[in-house]
Formats: structure tokens, sequence, C-alpha cells
């Protein structure tokens, strides 16, 4: 029988985050045909279930200050080193930008597989540079990132990777609690899933979902994801929806808060594959999406929601400014939570599309990766 092959998955933690989620889906995805081993630079907060994993903590986390930070990457690479060498790694992937300058200054022991699963990782020329010229392979998760990388550095070592979702776990944690609400009797709920960071664009949302209340006066906004937004519960209230607008924080299981809305809307002006978008629609969320870079329009491809054009960036607290992107949305809601028709095909549409993006697709892809 042929031993298995070492895999290592790198990752600077495993707080609440769209790669760490990957990083442990990954591990479990791949236990059956490779000898798995997540290596964590801190194990401080972990927000995912790593039970039965091999899980390796370096203890190296954040230092303060630029000289803090590079000492820091040095401790790490030689620490990840030694560990692909003690171990005896054949495969090394990483996840997150810190984790990918670790994995190629750890040396070739192993080959290097670092993964972009984000659009802004793209934007250190430096790093991406170093990235093309000493990995074995980019995995990433949108075409648009590898074909990018193709253009701009005549890279022909990235591959497009989607990230996988388990549709049958997905559905069952959705079951297995009730979403704790603060309102009593509300109508249709929008929904968006992130951490606060403005790349997410949520006071587009917010600005449009008041303009939206002025037509369906019971509907409800909700935003799940850690942080305390309290820019947009300011903005919130001085736009008069205050009550109506629901940050839930962080939720180790947010599936059943997912599943209790009816319309997912993504307003970020930058993605690299949005996993919240398809986790959505996989619940039967009919879906609205930036066309932002990248991924909505990978994702929804003209037919399987509604594509409208990419944001501004810059972020506008002030209740007084109403923009026109921010109107055109606050039409789109309003058309979609007034159409049964429209809701119900666009139903059909995501949980049909959320199908194309199966564990068993990555895993084959994997596989066929490590053979090469």
């Amino acid at each position: 029988m042929n031993q298995k092959k070492k895999v290592m998955l790198i990752v600077p933690m495993l707080h609440q985050g769209g790669f760490e989620r990957i990083c442990v889906a990954t591990a479990r995805l791949l236990a059956p045909y490779y000898e798995v081993c997540i290596v964590l630079f801190d194990s401080h907060d972990i927000a995912y279930d790593i039970a039965g994993l091999h899980v390796i903590d370096i203890h190296l986390g954040v230092k303060e200050g630029l000289a803090g930070k590079v000492f820091r990457v040095i401790q790490r690479s030689l620490k990840v080193r030694q560990l692909k060498r003690q171990l005896q790694t054949d495969i090394a992937y990483s996840f997150g930008a810190t984790a990918n300058i670790v994995n190629v200054l750890s040396g070739k022991r192993a080959k290097i597989w670092v993964g972009l699963r984000s659009y802004m990782d793209m934007e250190d020329e430096g790093r991406i540079r170093l990235l093309v010229k000493r990995s074995d392979k980019i995995l990433c998760c949108s075409k648009g990132i590898a074909e990018e990388l193709q253009a701009k550095y005549g890279c022909d070592k990235a591959v497009t990777l989607y990230n996988p979702l388990d549709m049958a776990d997905l559905q069952a944690k959705a079951q297995a609690e009730k979403p704790q609400m603060p309102w009593k009797e509300h109508g249709p709920i929008i929904v968006s899933m992130g951490r606060e960071d403005d790349v997410k664009g949520f006071w587009h949302l917010i600005k449009a979902f008041a303009l939206v209340k002025q037509k369906i006066n019971d509907a409800r906004l909700m935003i799940i994801g850690d942080g305390e937004f309290r820019a947009y519960k300011k903005l919130a209230v001085e736009l008069g929806v205050g009550e109506d607008v629901y940050f839930t924080g962080m939720q180790r299981n947010p599936f059943p808060y997912l599943q209790s809305a009816a319309l997912y809307v993504l307003t970020s002006y930058r993605e690299g594959f949005p996993n919240a978008l398809v986790e959505a629609m996989a619940l039967g969320l009919p879906a609205i999406a930036t066309d932002c870079p990248t991924g909505p329009a990978e994702i929804l491809e003209d037919q399987y929601g509604i594509l409208i054009n990419n944001m501004s960036p810059e972020a506008n607290y002030d209740a007084g400014v109403i923009t026109e992107e921010e109107r055109n949305l606050a039409a789109q809601i309003s058309n979609m939570l007034e159409d049964a028709g429209k809701m119900a095909h666009y139903r059909e549409m995501s949980v049909r599309r959320a199908k194309d993006f199966t564990t068993e697709k990555y895993v084959e892809l994997i596989r066929q990766f490590s053979s090469v």
C-alpha cells in the first residue's frame, strides 16, 4: 500500500474568518487521502471545531511595530522550516498573506502551495512577485485572480480552486438551533454577513435599507459578523432605522440566522471568493451582489442572482448623503421583495448554483494538483 502524502496547512489563527474556515474544512476533507496537520501561529480565540485534527501551535503571535513584525516573520519561517523537516512534509499549503510569506521563506523541503483567498492579496506587488518566484503552485479562489496573475506577472503556476461547500452540513447547522431575534414581529429580513470592515460596504447597505423601509415598512436588516459596528449603528439611528437593524455579533453557527432571512445582499467593493454569498444561496436565499473584484460575477453569472455595478470604496457615514448607487440598490431590493414570482425564481436559481461548489470537486482538484 502506498504511504499517504503528508500535507501541512499553515494559517495564522483560527478565529472567525473566510480562509480560516476553509483551512479547517480542508483538513477534514483531505484526511482520508493524506496525513494532515494544521500549523497555527497563535491558537488564541479559535472559532472552529478542531476536534480530532492534528493541530500544532508554534506560539508566535503578532508583534507590534515594523521591527517586531519582521522579527516574527523570521521566527515563524525558521520554526515552520524545522517542522517541515521534522514531519517530512510533502506539501505545505498556506492560507492568508502572512502565512504565505512564511511558507515561501521556510525552504523547499516540501512543495509550496500558497492560497490567494482575497483580491486584497493582489495589492502588494512585491509580495506577489515573491510568491510567483518561490512557490510551486498558487491556488486562487477565483478565475479573475488567476487570470490577472497570468496577464500581469506571466505566472503559469496559478490555478483556480473554488472554496468547498458542504450543503448537507450547512443545512443541518441551519436547523440545529433557533436564532435569537430582537423583534417580536417583522416582515422580510434582508441579510448580509461579514466582519466589521469598510471593504464590506455596509454603510451602502444601511442607507439603501432606509430607502427600502419607506416602501416596505415591516422590512428588517440583519448584519452577521464580528465587530462593534459603532459607526454603522450611529448611521442607522440617524437614518431613523436604528430599531430595525440588527447586528448579531460573531456567531459560531451563523446559518440559522442566514436561513431566517428573505434576501442576501453583498455590498463589498472587493472580495476574493465570497463564501457567505454561496452559503446564503445554498440555504435558498435570492442574492443581490456588487460586481466587485472578484467572485460575485463568477458565482452569479448573469442568471443566478442580481449583479449590480460596484460601489464607491469611500466610506461615508453621513446620513444626509444618499448616492445614486445606493438608490439603485434600494430599488433592486424593493423590486425583489415585492415580486413573489421573482423571489421564487431566484430562490431556485440560488440552490441550483450552490450545488456547483461541492466538497467533492474541491478534493478532486487538490488530488489532481498533488499528483503532478
